[in-house]
């Protein structure tokens, strides 16, 4: 056995880290039935943006969300959010979470309902990294 330190590793080796992860957690804690769940801003054929996530174990996690700058202020990502909740509702989950930087989207989340669980001060230097969750 070696224990090898690296910037660019294998890219079967995150699929070797998850799977085994995966098996062990699915003995511990049952399934966990991931869905990826994808709402996306399309202009033509190309995405410019949406929301990226994964529902498990009852819960929605957006991974991610991004409107582009000539969208915003528009009420549309609220929208996009609540077309995600509103899936995973549909998948039968009963909670959400996300995470955000203080220069991110902190209120915005709020707003929707979103109640801060915690947070990491100083990540980045300067800033602050808040977790948020909600009940469906």
């Amino acid at each position: 056995m070696q224990i090898h330190l690296t910037e660019t590793p294998e890219a079967h080796a995150r699929e070797v880290i998850a799977s085994g992860l995966g098996a062990f957690n699915t003995e511990r804690a049952g399934p966990g039935e991931w869905r990826r769940l994808a709402v996306l801003i399309q202009e033509g054929e190309a995405v410019t943006g949406g929301l990226w996530g994964v529902t498990s174990y009852g819960w929605l996690f957006t991974e991610l969300l991004f409107v582009p700058g000539a969208f915003r202020g528009r009420g549309l990502g609220a929208d996009i959010v609540r077309r995600a909740e509103g899936e995973a509702r549909a998948r039968g989950c009963t909670g959400a979470w996300l995470d955000t930087f203080e220069f991110q989207a902190r209120g915005f989340y709020e707003r929707l309902g979103y109640r801060l669980f915690g947070q990491i001060d100083d990540y980045p230097p300067g800033s602050a990294r808040y977790f948020l969750k909600k009940a469906l």
